[in-house]
């Protein structure tokens, strides 16, 4: 099955457009293609705030649908920064913000994992969302931002007392140690005085 109409024009964010074919009852607003994207996860990956709006607005969207890879339109809006989206998402009560994706990444960890501080914060409000939760190697947010250097996302998370700041991955690598092997003089001191504040 190939991408719908209504897809298309949400992929493009073409909210007229959109707006027309939602209008017809014979259109599926939760119809996937191939790779299992509805026109609410196209319009989520690419950023489209007024057609996530629309398509929101529907009684009968399903807002929390994976793709072939289990990643849902939070988890792609998460990773790609765009916190608009994430907002709308966010305030659906049918939509999971800890659902992981792709190797059991979640939300926070792909947003912790780029650096995108606000949408790091809005993700870290939720009393449904776990700051430690490792993907399938074990690694947590914490120890993926040590590891791209996203010191400003490192200092949210350190402050935390639900994070375990240095929690090993599976191959027993540490979140300092990644920092260190990649040269993150930063994120290094943040994790040396933080080890020093709590012991």
């Amino acid at each position: 099955m190939g991408t719908t109409p209504l897809a298309w024009a949400a992929g493009g964010g073409h909210e007229a457009v959109v707006g027309m074919l939602l209008g017809r009852s014979d259109i599926d607003p939760n119809k996937a293609d191939e790779n299992g994207q509805t026109p609410l996860w196209k319009a989520a990956y690419y950023g489209h705030e007024g057609t996530v709006k629309l398509l929101l607005g529907r009684d009968d969207i399903s807002p929390d649908t994976s793709d072939r890879l289990d990643t849902a339109p939070l988890w792609w809006a998460a990773r790609l920064g765009h916190e608009e989206v994430v907002k709308l998402l966010l305030r659906r009560n049918d939509v999971n913000p800890d659902k992981p994706g792709y190797n059991h990444q979640t939300p926070l960890w792909e947003a912790a994992r780029e650096g995108h501080e606000e949408v790091v914060k809005l993700l870290l409000r939720r009393n449904d969302v776990s700051p430690d939760k490792p993907d399938r190697s074990g690694r947590t947010p914490l120890g993926e931002a040590a590891a791209k250097g996203r010191e400003s996302v490192v200092k949210l998370l350190l402050k935390r007392g639900d994070v375990t700041p240095h929690k090993p991955d599976k191959d027993g690598q540490r979140p300092l140690m990644s920092a260190i092997n990649n040269g993150y003089e930063g994120v290094v001191r943040l994790l040396l005085d933080d080890n020093w504040n709590r012991t």
